[in-house]
């Protein structure tokens, strides 16, 4: 290979390199965006400013505000489902210490992260197939933990259980209606008992 054609491969792959370094930085700035002031503080204009680039680049990467926030709840579901998929694949933990940690995954998502939390939980106005596939993964991760607790041909059954109360629990919460007072309980002690009883369910199938 001539140093011609080696000036030009380089040229292309500093120019990808450079792409994917304003795409990290966009999604970054529109995730911070989204945790102080939730999706109507994330504009286009005001992302690409924090991430410190040209005023053109953000419409090059997204089309829109919405296309951003769907790549924005898109990583927020591979992170869960790699959260997920570590303590499926960790042979220290029972299958429901595993459980557990899925669980509350999800409550403390929507602790930490309430805009974040309801962005995931809604239909995406960006490109439903994008956040689709990672929450198809994380979904395929969960139900493999459920169905080691009770077996295949009830996982599906349960983990649709279990994940309606966990994001009960989590919204719940988010919204100020699990108070102490009230209720006196806790998220994670709601969470500890729909872990103990599809322990108990598993038991006995």
């Amino acid at each position: 290979m001539d140093d011609a054609v080696n000036c030009k491969v380089n040229v292309v792959v500093s120019r990808a390199e450079s792409a994917a370094v304003t795409r990290r930085a966009l999604l970054d700035a529109a995730a911070e965006f989204l945790d102080l002031g939730g999706p109507d503080a994330v504009t286009l204009r005001e992302v690409g400013a924090r991430a410190g680039v040209t005023r053109g680049a953000p419409y090059r990467h997204f089309a829109d505000k919405n296309s951003l926030l769907t790549a924005v709840a898109t990583e927020g579901w591979g992170r869960v489902g790699d959260l997920v998929h570590a303590l499926r694949a960790d042979p220290a933990l029972s299958a429901s210490q595993k459980l557990r940690g899925a669980l509350r995954a999800i409550t403390s998502l929507g602790r930490d992260q309430p805009h974040l939390h309801r962005m995931m939980c809604s239909a995406p106005a960006g490109d439903p197939a994008a956040a689709g596939r990672p929450a198809a993964r994380y979904r395929h991760e969960f139900l493999g933990i459920v169905a080691a607790l009770v077996g295949a041909q009830n996982a599906g059954h349960y983990g649709a259980l279990l994940l309606a109360g966990a994001y009960g629990i989590a919204d719940m919460e988010l919204s100020g209606h699990l108070a102490a007072d009230t209720w006196h309980t806790t998220a994670d002690e709601l969470v500890d008992t729909l872990v103990r009883m599809v322990t108990d369910a598993g038991a006995t199938t």
